[in-house]
Parts: structure tokens; C-alpha cells; sequence
């Protein structure tokens, strides 16, 4: 019984010191760290792009980016590994585009620390992978 009544207490204490770490994606107390995203324009010939971020719980608006400029935000991944930020953008009257600029399903191993995206002058979308040091082609999700 003694045995049982320390796992439980263990259990207690772990759960009171995590929990509120998880309670906001913004938290400085998080457990799984910090993550710093930046999504570059370089469409070139001054093409502006619009773009929109947000997660579940913060939306970071809507912006414009000029050529040759970039959008960054920090946040910290939540306790369960669930933390998902997304954004639309477009360009010169084309199509809204949609990808994941942080999902922590895929980007736990490529980007744990700093996510940059760049959208290139042919309208392709590149993600920098943070431990071989490429950017590789990546795909938006059309509507």
C-alpha cells in the first residue's frame, strides 16, 4: 500500500509541474521548447505577397510581405505535441495557398528549433531542414 501511495503522490507532483506548462502554445515554461518560424518572399520583380497565420488558439493576422522581406514568429510547442500553425498566402491575384508552416508531427527532426519557409521566384514553396542544411521542395495544399 506505502508503494502505491508514492506513485500516486509522483504522479500528483509531475502532473501539477507540467500541466501549466501545457496550458498556452505561447508559454515560457514549456517542456519541448521554443520554435522560431520565418516565411520569406523572394518571388522577385517587387511581387508583394499576401499571407495569413494562425494556430487553433492564436491567429497572427493578416500581412503583407514585400519582396525580398519576410513574416517571423516564436512560439512554444505544447506538452501533447499537437501544436499545428498554418498559412495561406497569395500573390499577384493567384490562388489562396495553404501549407503548414509548423507541425510538430513532421517537423520534430527537420526544424525543432527554427522553421523558415521561403516562397521562390517560380511560386514553389521551400522548407529549410534545419539538420542536413538543405531547402527542400515542399507542397502547398490548394483549396
Amino acid at each position: 500500500m506505502r508503494n502505491y501511495m508514492i506513485s500516486i503522490r509522483s504522479w500528483v507532483i509531475l502532473y501539477v509541474v507540467l500541466m501549466p506548462a501545457s496550458w498556452s502554445s505561447t508559454s515560457s515554461n514549456s517542456v519541448l521548447g521554443k520554435v522560431h518560424v520565418k516565411v520569406m518572399n523572394m518571388l522577385g520583380d517587387g511581387r508583394s505577397m499576401e499571407i495569413h497565420c494562425q494556430s487553433k488558439d492564436d491567429d497572427l493576422g493578416h500581412f503583407t510581405v514585400p519582396d525580398g522581406l519576410d513574416i517571423e514568429w516564436e512560439f512554444y510547442v505544447n506538452f501533447w505535441g499537437t501544436t499545428l500553425f498554418y498559412c495561406d498566402v497569395q500573390w499577384n491575384g493567384s490562388v489562396w495557398h495553404h501549407f503548414d508552416a509548423y507541425s510538430y508531427q513532421r517537423d520534430d527532426g527537420r526544424c525543432d528549433t527554427k522553421c523558415s519557409w521561403m516562397i521562390s521566384e517560380d511560386g514553389r514553396l521551400f522548407g529549410f531542414n534545419q539538420y542536413h542544411g538543405t531547402w527542400d521542395v515542399m507542397h502547398f495544399h490548394d483549396a
